[in-house]
């Protein structure tokens, strides 16, 4: 990560003084783009860096949903920083016009290109990695979803440029780059808005995945002291850590000592079975008092006796 920081950077200067030597609406986007990607790439490094602290009283389930709130900051830069600066860009070159020299074209296309280069290998890096992880599932890691999208959005975003700046080089009509700019801006505004919302899910209170969910189910009814699991509650605390509270029915003729042995070997099976239940609660509850309690005489309800 810290090697895509240097290079957005980089990529952000090297945008930013071709854009201004040009006059290019197309390359100053960019330059907004690559400026909001290195400050993503600050936020998922503090993301990286606070999240791995472990709990204390102040925080008893530790600090894993630091990668979810500095993930929606990030979001929120690209938004700002990128897509609402190319929309402004992209009107003002419709409204006043850009008149550029062939030289700044040249020296825009230029920089686009080793742009797209570098943007590209920083892609397929990010890529391998997933790839590593798992696939699919590597992109649970929320930072990781993020660097993946900045890439990809930033390799179709230079590949607009270019063509927004040949057009206009080709035709003299500046409606082209203008263009351009505003499909980078609604990319951009599109991009913030998934991760945003995945942020979002994540920070309130997101379930776990159904499969682990279902695999923590069969489990607790596998046991043979459980009656009936009455209600199952998971909820993610970071990257790899779930809470899971359970409400279950134990058979019948148990003693108090009886249940809490049970309990601690519940605990224990689900934490081996699922390393990323590392906080387990289980509520003990006799249905049939519960189907009582809720009865119509219980509660005063017309009906009861």
């Amino acid at each position: 990560m810290l090697v895509a920081l240097a290079a957005n950077l980089v990529i952000a200067v090297a945008k930013a003084v071709g854009g201004l030597l040009a006059g290019s609406p197309a390359l100053l986007s960019e330059a907004a783009h690559s400026v909001a990607d290195s400050l993503n790439e600050v936020f998922l490094l503090a993301a990286l860096h606070r999240s791995r602290r472990p709990a204390d009283r102040r925080h008893p389930f530790g600090y894993g949903k630091e990668r979810f709130f500095w993930s929606l900051l990030a979001a929120v830069g690209i938004f700002v920083m990128g897509g609402c600066f190319s929309f402004l860009q992209g009107i003002e070159a419709l409204r006043n016009g850009a008149e550029e020299t062939f030289g700044g074209y040249v020296a825009g296309l230029i920089v686009l290109g080793v742009a797209l280069l570098a943007e590209g290998v920083s892609l397929l890096r990010a890529l391998h990695q997933v790839r590593r992880q798992g696939g699919k599932g590597g992109l649970r890691d929320p930072a990781l979803r993020t660097v993946v999208a900045e890439d990809g959005t930033a390799v179709l975003g230079v590949t607009l440029a270019i063509i927004g700046m040949a057009l206009h080089m080709i035709t003299g009509q500046v409606v082209w780059e203008a263009s351009a700019s505003l499909a980078i801006g609604v990319l951009l505004v599109y991009v913030a808005y998934r991760l945003g919302r995945d942020a979002r899910d994540q920070l309130i209170g997101e379930a776990a995945d159904p499969e682990l969910t279902d695999r923590i189910r069969n489990l607790l009814r596998a046991q043979p002291e459980i009656d009936s699991v009455e209600a199952l509650f998971t909820m993610k605390m970071g990257l790899d850590c779930v809470m899971v509270a359970a409400r279950i029915d134990l058979a019948p003729g148990l003693d108090s000592e009886k249940v809490e042995e049970i309990s601690v070997r519940i605990k224990r099976s689900i934490a081996r079975t699922v390393p990323e239940a590392d906080q387990v609660f289980l509520d003990v509850t006799d249905r049939r008092t519960e189907r009582e309690r809720e009865s119509p005489a219980a509660t005063g309800e017309r009906g009861g006796a």
